[in-house]
């Protein structure tokens, strides 16, 4: 074989000397802007040849799914588009709200609490008192079996955990803790749930999860 015959066979060698073409440079992506409004995270770009702008939950939350989206002739236009869809959503979210005549306290929809304990940080114990008091149904649990199923060591520590999970959630939703008048709770919990009947004077009821919060502990956690 004639030396010219191998070194025009070799592959290595023809790749080396193939002349590069403009088709071979990729484009680069048109940029992706990041910014935030409310509780949620904007990223807004040109897709596809428009401009679109799109909400997610807002870093550190665990959920990441899109929450809105909204489109338009530019960047800020979309934006705008998309604030105004949140604002909506917001809105409807205010009236799907009920009053708990017991408490007086707001109680938001399922969706709202699904939403918010995929972003709140509870620790194991909390969700795994919220999990046993989602079980418990209507009935509910008592202060000693609501501590002791989550591995607290007091009741006390159990009530301070459960009222902490309330004010996460809560200021999540922009919701108010303490209604007006005195309570006997610890601030937060009754976001959450209320006291049943007291069997006696020394009884102070047992802990029952709102209907709506039950079912979104039940499908968030």
């Amino acid at each position: 074989m004639l030396r010219s015959d191998a070194a025009s066979r070799d592959p290595f060698r023809t790749l080396a000397t193939k002349p590069k073409t403009k088709d071979s440079k990729k484009k680069a992506p048109p940029p992706i802007h990041e910014g935030e409004y409310g509780r949620y995270q904007i990223k807004s770009g040109l897709l596809t040849g428009k401009f679109v702008a799109r909400a997610f939950p807002k870093p550190p939350s665990k959920a990441r799914g899109l929450i809105a989206e909204a489109s338009g002739a530019t960047e800020e236009a979309a934006i705008t588009a998309l604030r105004e869809v949140i604002d909506a959503r917001e809105s409807q979210m205010v009236e799907n709200r009920r009053t708990d005549p017991g408490t007086g306290k707001v109680v938001a929809s399922t969706e709202e609490y699904i939403e918010a304990l995929n972003h709140v940080a509870l620790t194991r114990p909390q969700s795994a008192m919220l999990k046993a008091l989602s079980l418990a149904d209507a009935d509910g649990l008592t202060e000693a079996r609501t501590a002791n199923g989550a591995g607290y060591k007091s009741t006390l520590s159990a009530n301070r955990s459960l009222a902490k999970a309330g004010q996460l959630i809560a200021a999540y939703l922009s919701l108010k803790t303490i209604a007006d008048g005195p309570s006997t709770d610890l601030e937060g919990s009754t976001l959450l749930g209320f006291r049943g009947e007291p069997q006696d004077d020394k009884d102070p009821g047992n802990w029952i999860l709102h209907p709506e919060f039950r079912d979104a502990v039940r499908a968030a956690l």
